[in-house]
């Protein structure tokens, strides 16, 4: 089964994306690092719960930002972009009524998609240990309840399994044939162990696929292509650009503290001008110089 987009939106762009190629979605904690992204030349983008509930408020990765906070974030980074975006939902953020509301907030936000995990709340990050599953039959629900929520039928619904941690790989498998049964548009199988298992799972779950290459995790560090060549159809790398910048500002700072000048690291630096230039800010001063010499204020000299 593929995801076969039927409108122009930014999730139908992503169910063609999909549908032709296993596409590669680095994550973004902020609007310019999906802008840095797209300039790059990845076609979508992935907006990881861990990364927005450490970089906005240092908090640890168990459900502390609550549905509106998450929504509101993952909408300023989905609309800064051309390109479709994905955004982690925890478990929905609550039951049934509040899972529906999810989707559409997340939809009305300019997302094409979200995942939604089976563990219970508080929720665990996917690759440390104490996690708790809720009954499949309940996440079977979710997912019947986000597909019915949804307004555009291209929003991507992903499944997300937690299973392979807490109850093994045969359940993980179940669980995935169940939540594509019920309505899931594609699965996400949490800490795989190995490439082996990886590629067992995508020959036992037949739908679109989401691998997640998080660093220091569980699973095995494995290539877009290597993932490609095993039946996935998404990958994402939620924390890489994140870890990447926490290492360089420790650094840094360490520099300035020891050295009291960061002269010697102004080459490590975007300048302001690269900075200003993604952000597109001469064509904000070219809009204003416009409506002032449209409609000159009385006695300015413009």
């Amino acid at each position: 089964m593929l995801l076969k987009g039927r409108s122009k939106s930014k999730a139908g762009v992503l169910r063609r994306l999909i549908a032709e190629k296993t596409v590669a979605m680095p994550g973004a904690f902020n609007a310019p690092v999906a802008m840095l992204a797209e300039r790059t030349g990845f076609e979508a983008v992935y907006i990881s719960g861990a990364g927005l509930a450490n970089g906005l408020a240092g908090y640890p990765d168990v459900g502390l930002l609550g549905m509106d906070e998450m929504a509101r974030q993952a909408g300023y980074i989905a609309n800064a972009v051309q390109v479709p975006c994905i955004c982690d939902a925890d478990t929905g953020f609550g039951e049934i009524w509040q899972v529906m509301r999810t989707v559409q907030t997340y939809e009305r936000e300019g997302l094409a998609g979200l995942h939604l995990e089976d563990q219970v709340m508080p929720k665990r990050c996917g690759h440390l240990d104490g996690k708790a599953l809720i009954g499949v039959e309940e996440m079977e629900r979710k997912i019947a309840a986000a597909g019915a929520a949804r307004q555009d039928p291209d929003f991507v619904i992903i499944a997300r399994c937690d299973a392979r941690a807490v109850e093994g790989f045969a359940e993980s498998v179940e669980r995935g044939q169940r939540y594509l049964a019920a309505g899931a548009d594609a699965v996400f199988p949490e800490a795989m162990q190995s490439a082996e298992e990886f590629a067992r799972y995508a020959e036992q779950v037949k739908g679109p696929l989401l691998a997640n290459m998080t660093e220091f995790g569980k699973s095995p560090y494995l290539t877009v292509e290597e993932f490609a060549a095993l039946g996935y159809q998404m990958v994402i790398f939620p924390m890489s650009a994140f870890r990447t910048m926490m290492k360089a500002v420790e650094g840094l700072f360490r520099e300035l503290k020891e050295k009291g000048t960061l002269a010697e690291a102004l080459g490590q630096m975007q300048t302001r001008a690269e900075l200003y230039e993604l952000l597109g800010y001469d064509e904000y001063t070219k809009l204003d110089a416009a409506l002032a010499a449209r409609f000159p204020a009385h006695g300015d000299p413009r």
